[in-house]
């Protein structure tokens, strides 16, 4: 999974002659790609999360999500080559999937999850996730974080157990790397022998 890092970092680099080995690319998978900004050595903040809950091939996957979701969350502005260097990547690859016999059975930090509804005020499907990590960094309680996810969702109603009790829950685990720009910038320069040159921003 290191190397999904360095093809993340790589993407948006613009630095794209690395040959990733083959074993890498093996089957396909869910997968999702998040960028967090560190400033002034505080807790890193969320600068975009994009993914896809459809297989697909790693290199790929993790090449077109690191762009999507560099350049793409309509959440944050686009990332920009000055922001590198303080830029945290995290690849998720998603699995384990499994049906939940309630909204309240699974774990937090152990579990993502998927809910899927009817939005009793417009007869609406509504769907969402939150990936493992989300739940237990924000500190909340199962609960809590399925009020939330449905209001990701778009449900603007009142939430209570009628309406809680009407979801449909997917959890699943997932399989991660974090690497930072410095992490990347020293792999390389060990691996390929001069440091990454990305246009708009100054060598190291």
């Amino acid at each position: 999974m290191g190397d999904g890092g360095v093809i993340v970092f790589d993407t948006i680099s613009g630095s794209y002659n690395r040959q990733v080995p083959p074993a890498f690319d093996e089957g396909q998978h869910p997968l999702f790609v998040t960028w967090k900004k560190v400033v002034n050595g505080y807790e890193p903040r969320l600068r975009g999360c994009i993914g896809t809950l459809s297989p697909r091939g790693i290199v790929n996957g993790f090449k077109d999500y690191a762009l999507t979701s560099a350049l793409r969350d309509h959440r944050f502005p686009p990332i920009q080559a000055k922001e590198l260097p303080s830029l945290q990547c995290t690849v998720s690859i998603l699995t384990n999937y499994e049906n939940a016999a309630s909204h309240l059975d699974w774990e937090v930090g152990k579990h993502g999850i998927i809910i899927e509804f009817t939005d009793p005020d417009y007869n609406t499907k509504r769907s969402a996730t939150y990936l493992p990590d989300v739940a237990a960094q924000e500190g909340w309680t199962v609960i809590e974080a399925i009020d939330s996810l449905m209001r990701k969702a778009g449900y603007n109603g009142t939430i209570n157990d009628s309406v809680r009790n009407r979801i449909r829950l997917t959890r699943y685990q997932s399989t991660l790397f974090t690497m930072d720009y410095n992490e990347y910038v020293n792999f390389v320069k060990t691996t390929r022998g001069a440091a990454p040159s990305v246009v708009g921003l100054k060598a190291h």
